[in-house]
């Protein structure tokens, strides 16, 4: 086993693109650095500077996804310090803890030398969050595809273009999956369940054909976003101000409260015209990542 420090990058993500709930996601290039420390010490410690709920909630998620780890490659256990840095925020729909649970096994693999590829580690934080949108485009790169079949999960993956741009509406409040899931009904209309394997169909052939201009029209959403909008004030608005100044399409990243649009030109006007409808918020213009999460070291 190495003693030394190992570094993780994992790309943020964008999931859902509208009606492709818990199935769709793309990596984005906006990096979380996760760096693990071997101690003597047992157990974990987080020396991120976070708020102590936001430390207590992070300990219990690094140490979950350390059991899982360990428990999976029967690799000794160890102690160890997890430091996260970088430029995913938290609660914001844009994939922040699965940056960590993948940061975390990724290199615990590189230090115990347990040799688990992509799929391995893939699986694990599949397992650990029980949905596999963020978790596919966060360890492959690109517009993933994923769901659960038999005891496991398949993912397809497909190259972005690189032309696309990803209008990144960021508001100054957080929203949590908990309770953006508390929204959703228990039963769908036959109607609205048919649009949505209408819209996860057409926008998987749209990225999958390279063709982003048939994205157009596609993310009228009946899943998701119709009952969490309520937690985004002007989501609806921000979404339509982007079209108007030239975006493809937008969506409701996530469970938010991002809001995102996806544009092959114009990025700078749509990302004003969004920020001018939600002015409380940052806005960021966002390139597809390829890669996927990598140790650098």
């Amino acid at each position: 086993m190495s003693l030394r420090p190992v570094t993780v990058r994992v790309p943020g993500t964008t999931a859902n693109l509208g009606s492709g709930f818990d199935t769709l996601g793309i990596a984005l290039r906006l990096y979380n650095r996760v760096r693990v420390t071997p101690t003597i010490r047992r157990g974990v410690a987080i020396t991120s500077p976070l708020a102590p709920e936001a430390i207590e909630g992070a300990t219990a998620m690094v140490a979950e996804s350390a059991r899982l780890f360990f428990r999976r490659t029967r690799r000794a256990s160890f102690g160890f310090e997890l430091h996260v840095a970088g430029e995913v925020p938290v609660a914001r729909g844009l994939g922040s803890s699965t940056t960590v649970q993948l940061g975390c096994v990724a290199a615990l693999n590189e230090i115990s030398g347990a040799g688990l590829g992509r799929e391995a580690l893939f699986d694990l934080v599949h397992e650990l969050e029980g949905h596999p949108d963020n978790a596919a485009p966060a360890t492959f790169g690109g517009f993933m595809v994923s769901g659960p079949v038999g005891k496991g999960a398949r993912v397809i993956r497909f190259k972005v273009p690189a032309s696309a741009r990803f209008v990144t509406l960021i508001p100054r409040f957080e929203v949590k999956t908990s309770d953006a899931r508390k929204l959703l009904p228990a039963e769908y209309p036959k109607a609205d369940l048919v649009h949505s394997l209408n819209r996860v169909a057409l926008v998987t052939a749209a990225f999958a054909s390279g063709d982003l201009a048939s994205l157009s029209g596609l993310f009228d959403d009946r899943v998701h976003q119709p009952y969490r909008a309520p937690l985004i004030p002007g989501l609806d608005r921000v979404i339509a101000a982007g079209v108007k100044a030239g975006a493809i399409g937008g969506w409701l990243s996530g469970s938010g409260s991002t809001i995102m649009c996806i544009a092959t030109g114009n990025a700078p006007a749509v990302a004003a015209a969004m920020q001018s409808r939600l002015k409380d918020s940052d806005v960021r213009i966002l390139s597809p990542d390829s890669a996927g999460c990598v140790v650098e070291g």
